[in-house]
């Protein structure tokens, strides 16, 4: 028996990679820690909340002596740490937190995985950052690995400084780890504020669509359950030390995607007159909008044998079906 400890592991993301490792590693118990502030909640958790392999925590990952008290309860032998404050526009509004739970969040983290862990065997710590932490692409090219690092906001700024950290941990201490990059997540579970739900639930309740600026900045968009594949093959195959990227090869600019989850509405929620996408407007743009993110994944894809399989338009079929009760209940 394997015990990992999975921060973050009631939101979004997180909440689908417990399910996927519960239901796909029999061997392995999950200690799942969140502090279920706007981005998670016991809902997500919903059906395993009693299962025999996963035993939620409530807490912070910024209070050391919580953390330490969890690696010699559970004897935890890996950590996958999802737990972070994601949301640009709430980094631009307080920066403070984001620098207090992302930064000093995993560097209690690492440092107590480096304490516990001196000359254990078959430990880990994975990391999971994003795609933003490169900073702003135009409208050619790809972010590889071996790109610089160059946030532009202070989310990405913190998940940087973070990946700073563990970088540090690796070559310092000799402390086993990996990350891995992703781009934009989309699926059922994800938090209101977050692109796709916000234009699903602003056209449902006859509200304008807010699309920053132009609409044309670009993202790659990812399933979420392609991204717990791939968290799966870094953890168990990647190469200490090493970063992956991962993304979905589905480009489409803001404006796009609006236009897309309207022409599905339309199909499955009809309005009583006219079309979702005369609700769609812009607004003024976000302070320091990166224009366009896009990965190269060759490396993950040759090392790792691992690609995206969900076609765009059925996951965000399956994705807008979830939310139309959700947002009409």
């Amino acid at each position: 028996m394997k015990t990992i400890l999975i921060t973050g592991g009631a939101g979004f993301i997180g909440s689908h990679f417990v399910r996927y490792f519960l239901d796909k590693y029999p061997q392995y118990q999950i200690i799942n820690i969140d502090l279920l502030t706007y981005a998670g909640s016991l809902k997500h958790l919903q059906g395993i909340e009693n299962h025999p392999r996963h035993h939620f925590i409530y807490g912070d990952i910024r209070h050391r002596s919580l953390i330490e008290n969890l690696f010699q309860q559970y004897s935890i032998d890996a950590v996958i740490h999802f737990a972070a404050e994601t949301h640009v526009d709430r980094s631009i509004q307080n920066p403070d937190i984001f620098v207090h739970t992302n930064i000093m969040g995993t560097q209690i983290l690492l440092d107590t995985a480096k304490n516990t862990w001196q000359n254990a065997e078959n430990t880990r710590f994975h990391y999971i950052s994003t795609d933003e932490v490169y900073g702003s692409l135009g409208e050619t090219g790809f972010f590889s690995e071996e790109s610089p690092l160059m946030p532009n906001s202070p989310y990405s700024a913190s998940k940087a400084a973070a990946e700073m950290l563990v970088r540090a941990y690796t070559q310092t201490f000799g402390l086993n780890t990996v990350i891995s990059r992703s781009s934009n997540n989309y699926g059922i579970y994800q938090h209101d504020e977050k692109l796709i739900p916000t234009i699903i639930r602003h056209a449902l309740q006859e509200k304008p669509i807010p699309i920053y600026g132009n609409g044309n900045h670009i993202r790659d968009w990812l399933y979420v359950s392609d991204h717990c594949r791939a968290i799966d093959a870094v953890f168990h195959h990647g190469q200490s030390g090493e970063a992956y990227n991962i993304g979905g090869h589905c480009e489409y600019t803001n404006r796009q995607i609006a236009q897309t989850i309207c022409r599905l509405l339309d199909e499955k929620k009809p309005r009583p007159s006219g079309q979702y996408a005369d609700l769609i407007t812009s607004v003024t743009d976000r302070a320091g909008h990166d224009f366009r993110y896009a990965l190269n994944t060759q490396k993950i894809e040759n090392q790792l044998s691992w690609q995206p399989e969900t076609d765009f338009v059925a996951g965000l079929n399956q994705t807008v079906d979830w939310y139309i009760p959700y947002f009409l209940d």
